[in-house]
């Protein structure tokens, strides 16, 4: 099996045993993208969410791709409170290009100002 690993030196230092993403054959993932260490990591939902799709952003041009290349996106939220925030601003950042998508509430992030966290599955 070939897999390329890899880390973007724009992301920041990897903190744990993990790389960014991973590619395998024409398909990219993610590994759970979150505002940490952005000007977002103490905003709301939708701040956080924007911050995140950035990075995903990053990730695609660096692949020449675009957001457009999202098959699937998994998020983890903590709180489903703001969550018509949540939905407005994923309509604002896909468009008319909605991916799959799954969204699991989870009882906290690795640090408690994260609202949310995501991996995504993009096509190459």
């Amino acid at each position: 099996m070939n897999v390329q690993r890899i880390n973007y030196a724009e992301l920041g230092e990897i903190a744990g045993p993990y790389v960014h993403a991973s590619i395998h054959k024409h398909t990219l993932y993610t590994s759970g993208l979150t505002a940490f260490g952005t000007q977002a990591q103490t905003g709301n939902i939708g701040e956080q969410t924007r911050a995140i799709f950035s990075q995903l952003s990053l990730i695609a041009t660096h692949h020449n791709i675009t957001l457009k290349s999202l098959v699937k996106v998994t998020l983890f939220v903590t709180d489903l409170t703001d969550i018509v925030l949540l939905r407005q601003t994923l309509f604002d950042i896909y468009g008319d290009d909605l991916p799959a998508s799954s969204l699991i509430k989870v009882d906290a992030l690795f640090c408690d100002d994260l609202k949310i966290e995501i991996e995504a599955i993009l096509g190459l």
